[in-house]
């Protein structure tokens, strides 16, 4: 049996066209996807493509979102509230509002019966290629364009019931005040907002983080930082913590390293996630040696010079597997640098080496 890190790498495509089918295992995507399954699950399938390690699953197509809301008439009445209550002016309070009653109307609704045949065949099949009953899968949103923290994502997720109802969720959390808002801003329609969804298996992580190809204070592009925190990236997505840092020479892959007193961190339990105290022992011990720290960075040059433009990466390390298949990669998108190096035009000039060479 293939092991389950390389489930998705193209052994189940149907032989349908984009657009005539609405599940995709990761391995059938790529980046020309974006627009069909959302930024997230087009950026896993691509990483598949070129070889890293991703964390198994599936994904959900906008179309598949286009479906439930007709099928069950949520889209409907969606309009129809939007129309009645949401004027050419907002605020605060009417974006809360009506976020309440869109996802109320989205998260009332029953996942029409053929879609939730496929989603849980779709699981079944990620239990058995994976070797485990009632698998824990993340459930994240994946908007075609890019809207970092505005809709929600499900972790630890266990059962194909459960699955289906976070998957709702998640299309749910599509009209959050904060994404109502943005799609307001923008002159964007406040009822219609088609996202993509990934279905991936749960990483047992003993550590977890991000990396930035460029350093976001400087704009220098000849180094990579890694962050990271023990247990799942979260604490270390949300800030909730400060985490190890890892400054890595791209050249050399010379290491300047920061050690953290970290004080918490996020684990499975049974409701999803929790976030706990850190063990006196490790609140002050590294949390990657130097050899992960630079099978990272290597990774992770290799993830830019194929986008072409400094990344901002997650990646996660299991608990339960020898290193270097221990290591996998959750998520990659440009990075952004909230200073530039030096001269403007010249780190313009090199960014745009950089995208069209």
């Amino acid at each position: 049996m293939m092991p389950c890190t390389m489930l998705g790498a193209g052994r189940y495509h149907e032989g349908k066209p984009m657009g005539e089918k609405w599940t995709y295992w990761f391995g059938e995507l790529g980046k020309e996807a974006n627009d069909s399954v959302g930024k997230k699950c087009a950026n896993l399938g691509e990483l598949t493509k070129i070889g890293l390690r991703v964390p198994p699953g599936f994904a959900i197509s906008v179309d598949g979102y286009r479906m439930f809301m007709k099928e069950t008439g949520a889209g409907e009445e969606i309009k129809e509230y939007v129309r009645r209550e949401f004027g050419d002016t907002k605020d605060v309070a009417q974006e809360l509002e009506a976020s309440r009653v869109i996802r109320g109307i989205i998260e009332r609704k029953e996942m029409p019966s053929k879609m939730k045949e496929e989603l849980i065949a779709h699981y079944k099949k990620l239990c058995e290629d994976c070797r485990l009953a009632d698998l824990s899968v993340a459930v994240r949103s994946s908007g075609a364009v890019s809207m970092p923290g505005q809709m929600e994502t499900y972790l630890n997720v266990k059962g194909a019931e459960e699955m289906v109802k976070k998957i709702i969720q998640v299309w749910g959390s599509a009209f959050t005040a904060r994404a109502i808002s943005f799609r307001f801003q923008q002159g964007l329609p406040i009822d219609w907002a088609p996202i993509g969804v990934a279905v991936l298996k749960m990483v047992n992580a003993k550590c977890a983080g991000v990396v930035l190809t460029v350093i976001p204070t400087t704009g220098d592009t000849s180094k990579i930082i890694i962050e990271g925190n023990w247990g799942l990236g979260e604490s270390v997505v949300s800030g909730e913590v400060n985490p190890d840092s890892y400054i890595v020479d791209k050249e050399t892959l010379d290491i300047e390293r920061t050690v953290a007193e970290k004080t918490k961190m996020v684990v499975y339990s049974d409701k999803g996630t929790a976030s706990v105290d850190i063990p006196e022992e490790k609140k002050r011990l590294s949390i990657l040696v130097d050899e992960e720290v630079r099978e990272i960075a290597r990774i992770c040059k290799q993830v830019e010079e194929h986008y072409g433009v400094p990344q901002d990466i997650e990646w996660v390390i299991d608990l339960d597997l020898p290193f270097p298949e221990n290591l996998f990669f959750v998520q990659a998108r440009p990075a952004k640098s909230v200073k530039k190096k030096g001269n403007d035009a010249d780190y313009i000039i090199d960014l745009m080496t950089r995208l069209f060479k």
